[in-house]
């Protein structure tokens, strides 16, 4: 399989890298900056694009290579991917589900705890010598809160299994009512919101689902609730949701993901109820490691014959 081109759309995974170059003729799009000389010289040798949360594969890029026959996505969401012109061109597509689903589980609770506790604000209260002044202020608790999920999804379930442990009463929105699920149902996400002391956003980005968290419901959460998005940025209205922590019409924000990654709101900054972090939802090695095996399964299986591991298309 040597010979068989493949694009990496931006840099992703250092183990990723190597194994790509070790078993295809890999080529890496960030180190050509005239992209449409490059397209256009070496259109008919890529029949592979890897891509990733920030760059998947656009209708642009699709209809530059006449070759394509897979996009394989080293990430569970498929925001950045053309699936209706994949479609339409018979060019497969796949993703990496499931083996990034605790890890993301495992930060929106990490996420909840470090706003409610302020730990955040906590380690820079001792690291500065205020400690030695007086105590930290009293912050909230986590177990019994209730808490609501937008999407019961895969990871939508393990964040409410862990959330259980606490104690927490758990309810959720999403476009149907899971047949067998056990959590109380909302038809309505202003609902869910208004009932919950914690909203968790864990939901798929799609048309329907951009600025779902709108003003709306941010006000129906309130000044004591706390919003979680380990989702994507464009779930929410970020300007609305910068304004209602400002104002103090919403209690806190624990947040993986941004709109315009890597750019962030600096108003965000200064406020000790939020916390923030990179875009670290499967950030780990072990998860990470898992990822770039089924990408690169995916790509020996296609050009194998056989049957993919994680299709979508």
């Amino acid at each position: 399989m040597e010979s068989i081109g493949v694009l990496m759309t931006c840099p992703m995974n250092a183990y990723l890298e190597k194994e790509l170059e070790k078993r295809f003729n890999l080529y890496k799009f960030w180190q050509f900056p005239q992209r449409t000389q490059f397209l256009t010289e070496n259109c008919n040798s890529i029949r592979a694009v890897v891509g990733n949360a920030k760059a998947g594969a656009d209708a642009t890029l699709i209809d530059a290579l006449p070759k394509l026959e897979i996009v394989s996505s080293f990430s569970v969401g498929l925001d950045k991917i053309d699936l209706k012109r994949c479609k339409e061109k018979g060019i497969r597509v796949t993703n990496t589900p499931d083996v990034l689903t605790e890890d993301v589980a495992d930060l929106a609770i990490g996420l909840i705890i470090a706003v409610l506790r302020r730990l955040c604000e906590c380690d820079r209260y001792v690291r500065s010598g205020k400690w030695k002044i007086g105590d930290y202020k009293l912050t909230t608790k986590f177990s019994g809160k209730s808490v609501g999920i937008l999407g019961l999804g895969r990871i939508g379930l393990a964040i409410a299994k862990r959330a259980e442990a606490f104690n927490c009463p758990i309810s959720y929105y999403s476009r149907t009512e899971k047949e067998g699920s056990k959590y109380k149902y909302y038809s309505n996400l202003l609902d869910l919101a208004s009932n919950s002391d914690i909203l968790v956003v864990a939901c798929a980005l799609t048309k329907e689902t951009h600025h779902i968290i709108n003003r709306e419901v941010i006000d129906a959460l309130g000044p004591k609730g706390v919003l979680i998005n380990i989702g994507r940025g464009p779930h929410v209205d970020e300007p609305e949701l910068v304004a209602a922590l400002v104002e103090g019409r919403l209690g806190g924000a624990g947040l993986d993901v941004f709109e315009n990654e890597p750019e962030v709101p600096q108003e965000l900054f200064t406020l000790e109820n939020v916390v923030l972090v990179p875009h670290i939802g499967s950030g780990t090695v072990e998860t990470r490691t898992e990822m770039a095996n089924l990408v690169l399964g995916n790509l020996e299986a296609h050009f194998s014959n056989k049957p993919l591991l994680t299709p979508v298309v």
